[in-house]
């Protein structure tokens, strides 16, 4: 993936009400803009505009059935930007740790100087 489609999948992801529609895609495997705007307080037309940012990031994909389009999850970008997270993740456990080890490194040294 390139850096704007990180930055695009990352934008769409940071949205709580696009997180949420995720969640209920993955709970229920399929929705509508109809069926999911039930159970939210938001507009059909909302939901549907929050789809179509999902769809175009690839997060979900949709299906036209009839009048309406079927949206599920994407299972393989979803599995990227989960492969992402870890990977940010795991960089920001090996900052946390260093900096703990400095922080642990400066109160020993002040243990010692003021003991002496």
């Amino acid at each position: 993936m390139s850096t704007t489609e990180d930055d695009e999948l990352w934008s769409a992801i940071g949205d709580p009400t696009r997180r949420t529609l995720i969640d209920l895609l993955l709970a229920s495997g399929t929705g509508t803009a109809t069926s999911l705007s039930a159970g939210l307080p938001l507009t059909r037309q909302a939901v549907s505009k929050h789809l179509a940012v999902l769809d175009r990031v690839g997060l979900i994909r949709a299906e036209p059935a009839g009048r309406e389009r079927h949206y599920r999850i994407d299972q393989a970008q979803l599995a990227r930007a989960a492969a992402q997270l870890a990977t940010v993740g795991a960089a920001w456990d090996a900052r946390l740790r260093r900096i703990k080890t400095i922080a642990e490194a400066i109160a020993h040294s002040r243990n010692h100087t003021e003991g002496a």
